[in-house]
């Protein structure tokens, strides 16, 4: 009898033993909702978290955090003034073979082109300066002339600059820059000056003794700078086609010595934006440089901070792990136990840019079968912090997540838990047992 009892027993064990191993093989998952959770940042950005790929027969699921900026760059209102130098050095061959003049306006006519595009708020107008090829007006505001108006015709405009003709001796910049201060309109709004030139500075307004890139022409340049900053004018600067910057004219002051004292540097300009280029730096200095210095808001998102939470049922029976690594910004290396979460901070996301980051869900063989035929959320919710275009201090939040489910066929016996089949066929066993005793106790006291 105690054979046949602990044979029982045995294979009591031995189908504990198959129903427990053949739970994670014969269980089948399922996604049973697959919404996408979107939080919109501004007009057109936003951030998404989504399935993107499952493998339900490994019982894994892999999900994408994104977060899109795409708002456009606001276009520049008001109006600007380009002004264009049109001294005969402006015919010179550039380095790469093209002549300086076609160079610098042809680039300038695609600027006008996208700054005018879709952009009813600006006007554009132009001065040509050099010298008057009148000696007798040399030194005088008759050195600059006006190209064109304030407008926003880009048509009229590309041809008014294409009508220049390269023929000053000299460069009169201080003409310029005053003739051009002279079209703005009395109104209110933004207003720029754009100075594209290839000289360094040799002539100004009632220069004394008439003596090039003297003192008093350095001075006078200078000063206009200055006056027009202070009158809130934004000035942009780019000089190029100075093959020799240690050249002495006067025997006192380099060409360097004279640029820097009239327009400053870079890093510390007499007013506004001062670019100081090659020939083969032009194009790109006035199509991206200047164009977008001109943008009065680069719609960035800043401090971008992204939580993502997790169910208990999730973490206690899935596995995670990143599929990719964050493609802006920093993410936690693990889930957080303490709140069941991860963090993903960005610190700027710039208008055009994507951020990307993807892990996976994979259900452990030895899960918890309570889980069994629940619908289970991949996530609990997600809170979104950030900081607008506009300096505000933004927080959102939502709780909309994939769903999954896992079921076992009808002929595997239905899952309670490891731990309760533990607890039923122990009592089974038990039951078992005490039955075999009390009939075996019969038996001796029938034979008694």
């Amino acid at each position: 009898m105690k054979k046949k009892i602990f044979i029982t027993l045995f294979f009591i064990l031995v189908l504990l033993t198959n129903i427990s191993f053949a739970s994670y093989s014969t269980v089948t998952m399922e996604v049973v909702e697959d919404p996408v959770c979107s939080i919109e940042l501004g007009e057109n950005s936003k951030f998404e978290k989504k399935l993107i790929s499952k493998d339900l027969t490994n019982k894994e699921v892999t999900l994408q955090l994104e977060v899109t900026n795409e708002e456009a760059p606001m276009k520049p209102t008001g109006e600007i003034m380009l002004v264009l130098d049109n001294s005969n050095s402006m015919t010179d061959e550039s380095s790469n073979g093209k002549i300086r003049k076609d160079l610098v306006f042809d680039s300038t006519k695609y600027l006008i082109s996208n700054l005018l595009k879709d952009n009813t708020n600006l006007k554009i107008g132009v001065v040509q300066f050099s010298t008057n090829i009148d000696l007798s007006k040399e030194g005088t505001i008759d050195d600059a002339s006006v190209v064109s108006s304030l407008t926003n015709d880009v048509t009229s405009l590309n041809n008014a600059i294409t009508s220049i003709d390269t023929n000053g001796s000299r460069t009169d910049l201080q003409a310029g820059l005053l003739l051009a201060s002279q079209q703005f309109t009395k109104t209110n709004n933004n207003k720029y000056m754009i100075v594209l030139t290839d000289g360094v500075p040799n002539v100004a307004i009632n220069f004394a003794d008439k003596t090039y890139y003297s003192e008093d022409v350095i001075n006078k340049t200078k000063k206009q700078l200055q006056d027009l900053n202070n009158q809130g004018i934004k000035i942009i600067t780019m000089l190029t086609g100075i093959n020799d910057p240690s050249y002495n004219p006067l025997g006192d002051k380099t060409f360097e010595q004279i640029i820097t004292e009239v327009f400053g540097t870079s890093q510390n300009p007499t007013a506004g934006e001062f670019y100081y280029v090659t020939d083969d730096q032009v194009q790109a200095t006035i199509t991206n440089d200047i164009y977008n210095s001109l943008l009065p808001i680069n719609k960035s998102f800043t401090n971008i901070t992204i939580v993502d939470y997790f169910p208990q049922e999730i973490i206690d029976n899935f596995d995670f792990a990143y599929v990719t690594k964050a493609t802006i910004g920093n993410i936690s290396a693990e889930i957080n136990k303490t709140n069941n979460s991860i963090t993903w901070t960005i610190p700027q996301l710039t208008s055009g840019q994507t951020a990307t980051v993807q892990y996976k869900l994979k259900l452990k063989e030895n899960f918890n079968s309570n889980i069994v035929n629940k619908i289970l959320n991949t996530n609990q919710k997600v809170d979104l912090s950030y900081t607008d275009f506009d300096s505000n201090n933004q927080n959102k939040t939502s709780d909309i997540s994939p769903k999954l489910k896992l079921s076992e066929p009808p002929a595997v016996l239905p899952k309670a838990g490891f731990t309760t089949l533990i607890v039923i066929f122990g009592i089974f066993a038990i039951s078992l047992l005490v039955f075999s005793i009390t009939k075996l106790t019969k038996i001796n006291r029938n034979i008694k």
